[in-house]
């Protein structure tokens, strides 16, 4: 059966027919989010928006953007995980941070992020050594744990609250709680399959050999923490009342960013708004829309301009030194004519020349 998937797969991505799929599915999403995003802030009172960004209690920005940086930091682990599971273990922990904060960062607003954030961290570990199919491997095991992570949170999330997810895909309760059920039942399946022997995915070189369950469980671990803490940077940032509960409120952001990432617009910008919008339907509107507002500038904005100043730098420290190796290696050569043409060796020449 599973050889029979692998070649219903490998036609398909012959075909391109994954592709194309791809792009509906992403034009679907974004047409739907705009219609409905057209529809949700049609009346919205712009300045009452304004008013109530200032109104925003210092306290709370400072909670959200310490959630937010937490959350940043657990990123980091996505990395070092990734990058010790292929062997890659000389590559310093400092180096896995600037790949995953900055490669995160820019893919977030940039949009395609399997792209734009594999071609951050290819400049980066490129340096140390890794070529594009190490890099390709980073990405793969670094978005596995996003999703596992992503498939336990909702898996957990909906089971212990289903009406959370009715709010988005407008499924009865008992429809989306077993659903839930079989995502929970799906990962413990993964786990279990990992468990028993080596899983290699991919041939030849771009071949992968999958962590085993203790790790599997590590990376589920890590995109928990991960969501939970982006959650609470949003939690804090939403009106008080009515106050839904963080549950609630966790499992609807994490379906409205899985919609984003699913849309490939930048920020899963539209797409994500749209959808916790309309999950969190019982809250003000422009109350709601502000907290969305200052969350996006912490989450996305503020990590993005950090993330292009410290490539800068790191560009521009690369180019000096680059600069005083080849200054170094002009000097050395210098040096070497230099002692070239020193008497002695012109003398030891000229007697060369006369045969003696």
């Amino acid at each position: 059966m599973l050889e029979a998937l692998r070649r219903t797969f490998s036609f398909l991505r012959h075909k391109q027919v994954l592709h194309r799929l791809g792009v509906v599915v992403s034009v679907t999403v974004i047409a739907i989010a705009c219609y409905v995003l057209y529809h949700m802030l049609r009346g919205i009172d712009v300045d009452e928006v304004v008013e109530a960004i200032k109104e925003t209690e210092t306290r709370q920005i400072a909670e959200a953007a310490l959630f937010v940086a937490a959350g940043y930091f657990t990123l980091t682990f996505y990395d070092l995980f990734a990058v010790r599971a292929i062997g890659q273990k000389h590559i310093p922990y400092r180096i896995n941070a600037l790949a995953a904060f900055t490669s995160y960062s820019i893919g977030h607003n940039v949009g395609a992020s399997v792209f734009t954030g594999g071609a951050v961290r290819y400049r980066i570990y490129s340096a140390w050594g890794l070529n594009a199919i190490d890099v390709a491997k980073i990405c793969f095991l670094a978005g596995l744990t996003f999703w596992l992570g992503n498939a336990a949170v909702l898996g957990l999330g909906i089971a212990y609250h289903p009406e959370a997810a009715a709010s988005i895909d407008q499924l009865p309760p008992w429809l989306n709680r077993t659903v839930a059920l079989l995502i929970i039942c799906g990962l413990i399946g993964y786990v279990i399959w990992v468990s028993r022997e080596p899983r290699v995915v991919g041939r030849g070189p771009w071949s992968v050999t999958l962590p085993g369950g203790t790790l599997t469980l590590l990376q589920i671990a890590i995109g928990i923490i991960d969501l939970a803490f982006c959650a609470l940077a949003m939690y804090v940032l939403v009106p008080d009342e009515p106050n839904l509960g963080f549950i609630v409120v966790a499992v609807i952001f994490v379906s409205a960013t899985l919609l984003g990432f699913a849309s490939h617009s930048p920020g899963g910008l539209g797409v994500f708004d749209a959808a916790m919008l309309v999950g969190l339907w019982q809250m003000d509107r422009e109350e709601l829309l502000a907290g969305m507002l200052l969350f996006r500038l912490l989450y996305y904005i503020l990590p993005f301009v950090i993330s292009v100043i410290l490539l800068t730098f790191r560009e521009l420290i690369l180019g000096a030194r680059s600069k005083r190796l080849r200054q170094a290696a002009a000097r050395g050569l210098e040096a070497g004519l230099d002692a070239g043409r020193s008497p002695d060796a012109i003398y030891v020449r000229k007697r060369g020349d006369s045969g003696v």
